[in-house]
């Protein structure tokens, strides 16, 4: 079997996972090409035009808007008695990160992906940020390829269980939870300050914060970007704070 006969292959096998068989199947490549593979056609094709040398950036950006359409009209139908907090924490947590990472894997995508060899090397293709990426520009692809219906399609059947009654009843947001908390206990909102940033572009500890309030430190959190990583600070400082009633921070 040739390369090509192989990747075919490949590319075959992922479209049966996914429920959707491309027309074209170009824009499914691309939507696997991450920056490191796209960045080392580019070198090495120089001033030549090399399609391989574009990455599935693009395609995230546009997946990752149809996939929040997608779901928040799904749970607009679903939930008629609920409100829009609620309607926004559930898609949040529909979507978020680790939750596409998980599906990716689930679906096997890292194994089809190009990466760079450096990438690859570190097992970039098991990495959650990777994955999650990579998974948002499938979506992209298949919304250019198939249209909105396509990505229903594949909302409905993998994001089910998401969508389910009492699946989606999730947590509120950390930073927002703080804020009223301490707002309604203080009379302040928290602030938060960045206290290290590697400056390693992609680096999951890239960003590390603190949150303060009254010139205390509550809680402390690092991640890939300044918003993850204080939001994990948030989360760390409500894990400390006493329950509703029992006390204000530093009291």
């Amino acid at each position: 079997m040739s390369d090509v006969e192989d990747r075919s292959a490949i590319l075959a096998r992922l479209e049966g996972t996914l429920g959707y068989v491309f027309r074209d199947r170009g824009l499914l490549e691309a939507a696997l090409r991450h920056s490191s593979y796209a960045h080392e056609r580019a070198v090495e094709a120089g001033d030549e035009v090399d399609p391989e040398s574009e990455s599935n950036e693009r395609l995230e950006f546009l997946g990752d808007a149809v996939l929040a359409l997608v779901v928040a009209e799904a749970l607009y139908a679903a939930k008629p008695d609920w409100q829009e907090g609620e309607l926004t924490r559930a898609l949040h947590s529909i979507v978020e990160g680790s939750s596409l990472a998980a599906l990716a894997a689930r679906l096997d995508v890292g194994s089809t992906m190009r990466l760079g060899r450096t990438e690859e090397s570190s097992r970039g293709a098991e990495k959650p940020k990777v994955l999650e990426d990579a998974m948002e520009a499938v979506v992209g692809a298949m919304y250019l390829d198939g249209g909105i219906d396509v990505v229903r399609r594949f909302v409905g059947e993998h994001f089910a269980d998401a969508l389910a009654a009492d699946a989606v009843r999730v947590e509120r947001d950390p930073k927002t939870e703080l804020q009223e908390r301490l707002m309604r206990e203080v009379g302040e909102f928290p602030s938060y300050r960045l206290v290290g940033d590697t400056e390693v572009e992609g680096d999951e500890q890239r960003f590390s914060v603190e949150v303060v309030s009254q010139g205390d430190v509550l809680g402390a959190g690092t991640a890939r970007t300044k918003r993850a990583a204080e939001k994990t600070a948030a989360r760390a400082a409500l894990g400390g704070l006493p329950e509703d009633g029992e006390g204000t921070p530093g009291g």
